[in-house]
């Protein structure tokens, strides 16, 4: 359903971006870096995860709270696995330490073959579908997951929240099959509660089966919404648990402790998890009709939106197609509603309002 929008400049963008971070201690590359984020999560449409859910996220757990430290400095600990790096990133910003180990990957997987990064201490990164897709972008089939920020979702034959949203994010190099890398990414909940903020923020009701409120009980009223469920029953459920797994084996916190600020010993941070694979590393040479690797991908893709399919999407095509109209745009799209919560930021932090008279709209 087309959608009326306001055109906002991606440098206007940025600077307030950049100006709030500041505002909030961060160092100029951290506040840069988190622009970077934001502006690239706006550009593909993710609305659940931009300036606004960033900076909100910071305000209630990061460096609003003590779940975040302006100018921390990752460190990197000893392992006697070459293709692989183990940091503490010392709450540094999530999107800033995201950023870098995706990177380390890259270099280790150009030497290895694979490379994985793994992070404990960490803030929340927000969306990893951007990470991948960067990675993607460059050549390499790149993963990540993370635990979420907090526990709000009810393990599937359970009531109470003990499990995080929990995301899953790959990213294929298959711009050359389709023009776009195919990106998975998905919360392991029905949905994020950045898409729950996001409704409640436009007035509009949640899909059903999604959330329960403060009895327990299914509700489709973002305002009474309290905890989330996971999608697929016992199968997302088991994704989500991953997630948990793998940050328990890093060293990540207690799922109910997380963000939750407490005295005494137990841990209240996120865990990371990286991987990259280089495509030459899985290659057998062994394609059919003499096909090359990405003949081969091609074909395959090509095969699985035959025989009647043509119609159905990619993941990563929805993000794709928005970034095609945030180009012809020429800025990025923000709804009435965001662009107010925006000016609340601009006031916050003694920046310029962006007046909606100043802002060319479109309809997408």
């Amino acid at each position: 359903m087309p959608e009326s929008f306001n055109v906002v400049p991606e440098s206007l963008h940025n600077s307030l971006i950049e100006a709030a971070y500041r505002k909030r201690g961060y160092l100029a590359d951290e506040a840069a870096e988190g622009a970077r984020f934001c502006a690239q999560a706006s550009r593909h449409g993710i609305r659940t995860h931009n300036g606004l859910k960033a900076l909100h996220l910071d305000h209630l757990f990061g460096s609003g709270s003590k779940g975040c430290v302006p100018g921390a400095q990752i460190e990197e600990k000893p392992t006697r696995f070459p293709a692989v790096k183990v940091w503490n990133a010392n709450k540094k910003l999530g999107q800033s330490t995201a950023y870098r180990a995706m990177d380390a990957a890259i270099k280790l997987a150009d030497q290895y073959g694979v490379g994985t990064v793994s992070v404990d201490n960490a803030f929340h990164y927000l969306w990893g579908g951007g990470y991948v897709m960067e990675a993607a972008k460059k050549g390499y089939i790149a993963y990540t997951n993370c635990t979420a920020a907090l526990a709000e979702v009810v393990p599937f034959g359970g009531k109470f929240p003990t499990l995080g949203t929990n995301p899953h994010s790959w990213g294929f190099p298959t711009t050359d099959a389709v023009g776009f890398p195919i990106v998975i990414d998905w919360a392991t909940s029905v949905i994020a509660m950045g898409r729950v903020q996001q409704l409640k923020r436009e007035g509009k009701p949640l899909p059903p089966n999604a959330a329960v409120d403060k009895d327990g009980k299914p509700t489709t009223d973002a305002n009474a919404a309290v905890s989330l469920v996971p999608f697929g029953a016992h199968k997302g459920y088991g994704l989500s648990l991953i997630n948990e797994l793998v940050g328990g084996m890093i060293g990540g916190s207690l799922p109910t402790l997380r963000s939750r600020w407490t005295d005494g010993d137990e841990k209240h941070s996120c865990a990371f998890f990286f991987q990259v694979i280089h495509p030459d590393a899985i290659n057998s040479g062994a394609f059919a009709k003499g096909r090359n690797q990405s003949q081969n991908l091609k074909a395959v893709i090509q095969d699985i939106l035959g025989h009647g399919n043509e119609s159905v999407m990619l993941p990563g095509q929805p993000e794709a197609e928005f970034g095609k109209k945030t180009a012809a745009a020429g800025g990025l799209l923000f709804s009435d509603a965001e662009v107010e919560s925006f000016n609340e930021l601009a006031v916050e932090c003694g920046q310029k309002i962006w007046a909606k008279a100043d802002l060319k709209q479109v309809v997408v």
